[in-house]
């Protein structure tokens, strides 16, 4: 069996037959350098302007994309350095939605919750630019993450529409919009991140619903993943093996893979990226650790149905660990593709403790 889809990320010079995809979900902490320009750029005392903060960010961009390079990941992301939080970002480039102010979510946490105030809209795009820049930065194929339009709904308060069903619906035709022009700049892996939905799984119709909404007329070779984290997955799978998309990404080594039962009866059909490495952990995971992981996911599906990568964003991290996990997770990846290759693990069969 072959996965098209997946193989076109496949590196020319890939060592093994085998061919696990190395990636991760998105978000990479910032150098503090960066945190401490956007402070001069918003000190209206200080003489740096809208171009000194871009270059800023241009240059931890490059930086971070060259770092994916460096772990051997063979799809990258520029880490997100231009973004500050996964609703608040896009909010800020959707008509229709205003800030009142930030909002305590967790911790010391807070964010700027936004309120749709009336309906919402596309004006300019939100990532090409972000996208032809990180693609301009590395010859390796770039991965670009979404906020999907049912936490885009969900993380915001509505006073414009009758349900958040409806504004979810409205969103995913602005996020179609968005995907269409990405794919024009050459963007072949959109992620779309819907943390909100194992939370609330009662709605998995209405995001199964916005997402033919996101991939209408958008062409096959488009690899379009879905990343949810933070849930209880019994409560949405198998419903969500129906949804339009090539990929799940889902963390499970957060959890110890508790929950990796639920995915293997009914059968697993789509692409699982599956993390291995645990964000929540300050620690760098050794190379068996992640092996051993990586083989876990071998007992849902065959390995061309396989994708590695963290759990989730690594952002929180320090960078030194975020990087230690990236590098430790490619040569794991690396080390399960020769065992493949050497029939020291079943390729179609559930791998067992011998294994």
């Amino acid at each position: 069996m072959t996965n098209e889809n997946k193989d076109q990320f496949r590196p020319d010079e890939h060592e093994n037959d085998s061919f696990l995809l190395t990636t991760v979900v998105g978000s990479y902490p910032k150098p503090k350098w960066l945190n401490r320009a956007k402070e001069l750029y918003q000190d209206p005392d200080h003489g740096f302007d809208e171009e000194d903060y871009q270059e800023a960010k241009d240059d931890a961009a490059r930086l971070i994309t060259d770092e994916h390079e460096r772990a051997g990941l063979d799809v990258v992301v520029d880490g997100e350095m231009r973004r500050n939080e996964m609703v608040e970002f896009f909010a800020h480039r959707i008509e229709g939605y205003e800030f009142n102010g930030p909002v305590k979510v967790w911790g010391h946490n807070y964010f700027d919750k936004p309120s749709v105030v009336s309906e919402v809209e596309y004006a300019d795009s939100w990532l090409v630019d972000e996208y032809e820049f990180t693609a301009s930065a590395t010859d390796r194929p770039v991965k670009v993450p979404i906020t999907g339009p049912y936490t885009l709904a969900n993380w915001s308060f509505n006073e414009a529409y009758d349900d958040d069903e409806e504004l979810t619906y409205d969103l995913a035709d602005l996020v179609n919009e968005e995907i269409e022009k990405l794919v024009d700049a050459g963007a072949r892996y959109i992620q779309i991140d819907e943390p909100a939905l194992a939370t609330t799984p009662d709605d998995h119709a209405i995001v199964g619903e916005a997402l033919e909404r996101i991939v209408a007329e958008i062409p096959e070779e488009v690899r379009i993943g879905l990343h949810v984290c933070y849930g209880d997955y019994s409560r949405i799978y198998p419903e969500i093996l129906e949804f339009p998309v090539d990929e799940f990404d889902l963390e499970l080594a957060n959890g110890d893979y508790d929950q990796l039962d639920v995915f293997k009866d009914p059968e697993f059909t789509k692409d699982l990226a599956l993390g291995v490495t645990d964000v929540h952990v300050g620690e760098v995971e050794s190379v068996e650790q992640i092996e051993r992981n990586i083989e876990k996911g071998l007992e849902v599906v065959p390995p061309e149905q396989l994708v590695v990568s963290p759990d989730c964003g690594v952002k929180l991290l320090p960078r030194e660990v975020a990087y230690g996990k990236m590098a430790n997770m490619v040569e794991a990846a690396r080390n399960v593709e020769a065992k493949l290759d050497a029939g020291e693990l079943d390729r179609g069969a559930p791998a067992t403790a011998d294994d």
